[in-house]
């Protein structure tokens, strides 16, 4: 998918006041008292319905990676980073989109999107924290939920419609801001004062949430300066800049706050990296042959960051170019020392496939899954393992109950609509890729999906859960149409 293009020349206030980001003017040394702002305009319950709403536009709009270990990785990171925040009001969702521009954003209910350009940038595990630890900030401060309620009484613009123009926003940015000049007619000024504390305010206690976390405080403004010394000449800036401006004064007061915490250093993180170089080889523009180049020339001058993650980086490179028995003599040094790292098995569990040995796969995800029965990594790759091996009813076993845990995983409900085709499992299979579309926000097709699966079968328990599946779709299709008006 083309990557977004800026066309309007007030996109970069208008996306900062939609994602919690604007142009900063200097801070005073006081925290806002918030209080409630933002709950009379939009309960949280709302939020969090809004969110949901959002995940479903961004699901058919963007290019999200569906890759267990790359989620994995992202969720346990941002994770970590909310269970060190305050006034966390709901569950958050952290997803990547395969962008390799330099972006993150929030929206509502504790959604934030990572583009891989951002992990390609970063050098380190806290530089990227220090992103998403500020983006959390927007969420647990309200930010977009302040703002609406700031223009609840300058707009005669339905919440509903302003949410929808927002979602619009983040997931598509030009249409999005052409939606809000149109439908809002909003002060631009008003909204660029109203955000320029919300991004310092974000800033402030992201680095706090960043030191609760054990993640180093500096990074946040090294990873500024860094940013904003590469692209001072620049005629065409990173998506980033665009809609996070770095003006010395942002970066003087980062460094300066990150100076009031104690010094932390910390050694580089293996799984970082790792992550890192699986984008490079799976979600960068550059050929395997490319990538297996680069890890080479990065293994001899030793200058990866570590040298394990460049030899995981040369391995994924010989993988893509199906030279399994050269993969796995890369990898057979890491698997013993880091047997219990999900990158290297995810790594192990493809030479294995590649190599026609899905047994040998199974085997070893099953002692996995004994420790770890809802680790994403060891579920999804098992359920493939089995399918591959031509045992669906298994690979069903396993995501049908996954599944009632983590009804958003798509990549599991694909993988459960293919294990009841290969079972014949008609009734089942509607069922599942209904889900599917609903998770796109296409409810139509996906009560269409359950009004022919209610054809396949007699069962009068089924019947019933298909029919109140239906009627819970219409609900939502009618609440999703109240934000594209």
């Amino acid at each position: 998918m083309a990557r977004f293009k800026h066309a309007v020349a007030s996109l970069p206030l208008l996306l900062a006041a939609l994602c919690g980001t604007a142009m900063p003017v200097a801070a005073n040394n006081q925290l806002p008292d918030i209080g409630t702002a933002g709950v009379m305009a939009l309960p949280i319950e709302q939020e969090v319905r809004y969110g949901d709403a959002f995940m479903r536009f961004a699901r058919a709009g963007l290019p999200i990676i569906d890759d267990p270990v790359l989620n994995q990785y992202l969720d346990d990171l941002g994770q970590r980073l909310v269970s060190n925040a305050d006034s966390v009001r709901f569950p958050f969702t952290f997803f990547l989109i395969n962008d390799t521009s330099i972006n993150a954003a929030a929206f509502l209910g504790g959604r934030v999107k990572v583009h891989t350009g951002l992990f390609l940038y970063a050098d380190s595990e806290s530089e990227l924290a220090s992103v998403l630890a500020h983006e959390i900030s927007h969420v647990t401060q309200r930010h977009i939920a302040r703002y609406m309620e700031a223009q609840a009484s300058t707009s005669a613009m339905t919440l509903a419609g302003l949410v929808g123009s927002i979602a619009l926003a983040v997931i598509n940015p030009t249409a999005g801001v052409a939606a809000l000049n149109t439908t809002l007619g909003v002060s631009m000024q008003s909204a660029i004062n109203y955000t320029r504390d919300n991004e310092y305010e974000a800033d402030r206690i992201g680095m706090k949430t960043l030191f609760d976390s054990g993640f180093d405080p500096m990074a946040m403004a090294t990873f500024f300066q860094k940013l904003a010394a590469e692209y001072r000449y620049s005629t065409k800036l990173p998506e980033m800049l665009l809609t996070h401006p770095l003006p010395e004064t942002r970066i003087s007061e980062a460094r300066a706050r990150a100076a009031n915490y104690p010094a932390r250093h910390l050694k580089p993180s293996l799984d970082f990296l790792m992550a890192k170089a699986r984008i490079q080889v799976r979600y960068s523009n550059e050929s395997p042959e490319a990538m297996l180049t680069y890890f080479d020339a990065r293994i001899a001058k030793g200058d990866y960051g570590l040298k394990d993650a460049a030899i995981y980086g040369k391995a994924l490179a010989l993988l893509q170019l199906k030279r399994y028995d050269d993969a796995e003599a890369l990898m057979k040094d890491l698997v013993s020392r880091y047997p219990d790292d999900l990158f290297v098995l995810d790594t192990q569990t493809d030479i294995d496939m590649g190599k026609g040995r899905s047994a040998q796969a199974i085997s070893r995800l099953k002692r996995f899954l004994d420790r770890m029965p809802d680790n994403e990594v060891v579920v999804v790759n098992l359920a493939n393992a089995y399918l591959e091996s031509g045992q669906a009813n298994r690979s069903i076993a396993l995501l049908d109950p996954y599944l009632r845990q983590h009804n958003e995983n798509n990549l599991a409900w694909d993988m459960l609509s293919d294990a009841y085709r290969k079972q014949g499992k008609l009734t089942e299979l509607h069922q599942a890729r209904a889900e599917l579309l609903a998770l796109r926000g296409d409810y139509q097709a996906a009560m269409d999906e359950l009004i022919v699966g209610r054809g396949t079968t007699s069962d009068k328990m089924t019947l019933a859960r298909i029919e109140a599946r239906i009627a819970e779709m219409e609900r939502a299709q009618k609440e999703l149409e109240t934000l594209k008006r």
